[in-house]
């Protein structure tokens, strides 16, 4: 907890926010680093602060599912919170909710969250004069890798898991877009949620003494280093065979085209690409630099599909809408894609 609570800002500015442990265990030692940080007390969901195997109050504990985090909304816009910071049950995941435009709430993505947590780093690195390099699982957002390049430092893509993310060699920062993040890898190589909250309570922080927010952080974002949407589409089923014949289909028969975009390559790691192992995965990399990946679920009787599409030249203040345009068309293609 002592080595957590440095990650925090000399002085912490005092920031208005919610927290839920999600039915889980993270309360207690969050809560603690959260103080001793310097922060004021989170306003808590209380029906979902403590341990409770039943998880009443959610479909499905998990703050990437729909409705998993209304009660943390509701309770944002009773108090005139700043932000909603969420952990899953074990509190090795983070997520994050800001206010939206129509006074409502908006989850970042993992991509959203894992981009500024990684350009936080590398800023502190570059202060630092230290070197050290940046990671993600090869699904996540191909943002972090911009990042690492403007800033002169080494990165890798790896399998998705943690196991992988955190055996690159010299790693200062990890994360993976299903809201995992390793921000102090010095102390615990995995991914953790407690103190990536902590580094972004930080960030809001830091936004806040300069007279700042994080709208205008994003902006300043999009400016530097492009504007990335990513979006993900799901394929639950029954019978697991389904998922392995749509894999065998799209190996003989690659589209060449989504959305209107000229499929440029596929990448099919079943044999192996580069430094990865044998791997169910397809990459199909689209002209402009969007790109979608399809790979079954580890964990779940699901085919999944990633999709990233970055905007890196035109007006900053345009450049997120047309990468979010270009997933928005790319979802309504790969659902017909994989049906």
């Amino acid at each position: 907890m002592r080595r957590t609570v440095e990650l925090a800002p000399r002085r912490a500015e005092p920031i208005r926010y919610v927290y839920t442990a999600m039915h889980g265990v993270g309360l207690e030692v969050a809560q603690r680093v959260f103080t001793a940080a310097g922060f004021p007390p989170p306003v808590l969901v209380e029906e979902q602060a403590h341990p409770d195997p039943a998880f009443p109050t959610v479909a499905f504990p998990n703050p990437e599912e729909p409705g998993a985090m209304d009660l943390a909304y509701a309770k944002a816009s009773e108090v005139g919170a700043d932000v909603v910071i969420a952990n899953d049950p074990d509190a090795d995941r983070l997520a994050v909710a800001v206010p939206d435009d129509d006074g409502g709430w908006r989850r970042l993505t993992g991509n959203e969250v894992g981009a500024l947590l990684g350009w936080r780093a590398a800023e502190r690195l570059a202060r630092s004069g230290e070197s050290g390099a940046l990671a993600a699982s090869v699904v996540s957002s191909p943002a972090l890798r911009r990042i690492a390049e403007r800033h002169g430092l080494p990165y890798t893509d790896t399998l998705t898991g943690f196991k992988w993310v955190s055996r690159v060699d010299g790693l200062a920062y990890g994360y993976e877009e299903a809201l995992g993040y390793l921000v102090d890898p010095g102390k615990v190589r995995d991914k953790d949620g407690i103190s990536a909250a902590l580094e972004f309570l930080a960030l809001l922080s830091d936004l806040a003494a300069e007279g700042s927010d994080l709208a205008a952080h994003q902006a300043r974002f999009d400016r530097e280093f492009g504007a990335f949407a990513s979006g993900q589409v799901s394929l639950r089923v029954t019978d697991t065979s389904v998922i392995s014949n749509i894999m065998a289909r799209l190996r003989e028969d690659p589209p060449s085209t989504l959305a209107g975009l000229a499929v440029e390559s596929v990448d099919d790691f079943a044999e192996g690409i580069g430094v990865f192992p044998p791997s169910d995965i397809l990459r199909v990399n689209l002209a402009g630099g969007s790109r979608v990946i399809v790979r079954p679920s580890g964990t779940e009787p699901k085919l999944k599909a990633y999709i990233d599409a970055a905007v890196l030249d035109g007006e900053p203040a345009e450049r997120r809408a047309r990468a979010q345009g270009v997933v928005d068309a790319l979802e309504e293609a790969v659902r017909g894609l994989i049906a």
